[in-house]
């Protein structure tokens, strides 16, 4: 019985994962938290009828997202906090994995079999090109990054960057902004492709100040890199192959001084009970054909490229942040 309870729970996780999907859609932890706190009061704002919303709140009760019963009124867990429509939330995070990746995940077997991510199945359209052609959903998954990216946060207290660093395929500015806040007397420059600048340039105005930044459009494969002490590659490297890992990898090397070092930022898969990193390899495979890689490989990759891995830095949510320097330095 217990293992048939277990394969069941396995065989409905995803009714709970929309259960809480529709929850952010309907903000209803957002009208909870404004005092509509019965299905009655909420049947107008959420245009539900009461008695379904009745039964949606007893699960999401349940679920943990919200305290009390239809009877006395429900109140806002710091679980349910959590998909509140409000900065630093992981509300958009629901969102896009709720809708898009939901849809390229109900491709999953056929895209384990052929090869093609799921993502491109169910939209006919690689994830790069949804997102160029489709606002809303680009919006959803640069704020799902930012509200997802709150390890960053432990990043600089755990490591020392420097005076001079640059970030590599930046995204949103997220990292450095967070790195420069940290390290006052440390300068930054901001590696992406043309589209990404405004994105990073609009973050670090809001953030820190443009100052202490340098905005670079780059093809991070073939274009010159500047000099600086750490350079960061934060989740880049698993939406490329093995060869064109190293292809970057020694894009960067060119660019190193004897004393630098690199920064490789990803969830590395190991041997154990750990769950998040292997089920993220599967995701990057679903969405975008992309890896998680194990930690031999990137010992691999270091090697095959001109560099060694001098140490690991555990850091919050299963993610490491490997520390490579050039191979011939002691």
């Amino acid at each position: 019985m217990d293992a048939s309870r277990a394969a069941l729970d396995l065989v409905t996780a995803a009714w709970r994962a929309q259960v809480v999907h529709t929850a952010a859609v309907l903000q209803l932890p957002d009208l909870v938290a404004a005092g509509h706190r019965t299905s009655t009061e909420l049947a107008t704002p959420t245009g539900v009828d009461a008695s379904t919303l009745r039964r949606l709140l007893r699960v999401l009760a349940l679920l943990g997202l919200f305290e009390g019963d239809d009877t006395d009124g429900y109140t806002v867990t710091a679980l349910g906090e959590q998909l509140q429509d409000r900065p630093g939330s992981l509300r958009d995070t629901c969102l896009l994995y709720g809708e898009e990746f939901h849809q390229a995940w109900g491709h999953a077997a056929e895209s384990f079999r052929t090869g093609i991510p799921g993502f491109e199945l169910a939209f006919k359209a690689t994830l790069t090109d949804h997102l160029k052609h489709t606002p809303d959903a680009a919006t959803r998954f640069q704020k799902g990054l930012r509200a997802s990216s709150f390890f960053f946060d432990a990043v600089p207290d755990l490591i020392d960057f420097g005076a001079r660093v640059v970030d590599i395929g930046g995204g949103s500015g997220q990292l450095l902004s967070t790195v420069l806040r940290a390290t006052p007397h440390a300068r930054g420059t901001y590696v992406d492709l043309e589209h990404m600048l405004p994105v990073a340039r609009e973050h670090f105005a809001a953030t820190i100040g443009t100052e202490r930044v340098d905005l670079v459009a780059l093809d991070m494969f073939t274009g010159t890199l500047p000099e600086a002490d750490t350079y960061v590659l934060s989740r880049v490297l698993g939406d490329w192959s093995d060869d064109d890992c190293v292809r970057l990898l020694h894009n960067v090397r060119r660019a190193m001084p004897p004393e630098a070092r690199l920064l490789i930022i990803e969830r590395v898969v190991h041997d154990g009970p750990d769950l998040l990193a292997p089920l993220w390899d599967l995701h990057l495979f679903v969405v975008n054909g992309g890896t998680q890689r194990e930690y031999r490989t990137y010992v691999d990759l270091a090697a095959r490229s001109g560099f060694a891995i001098k140490d690991t830095v555990a850091l919050p949510m299963e993610n490491s942040a490997l520390v490579l320097v050039p191979e011939e330095r002691p």
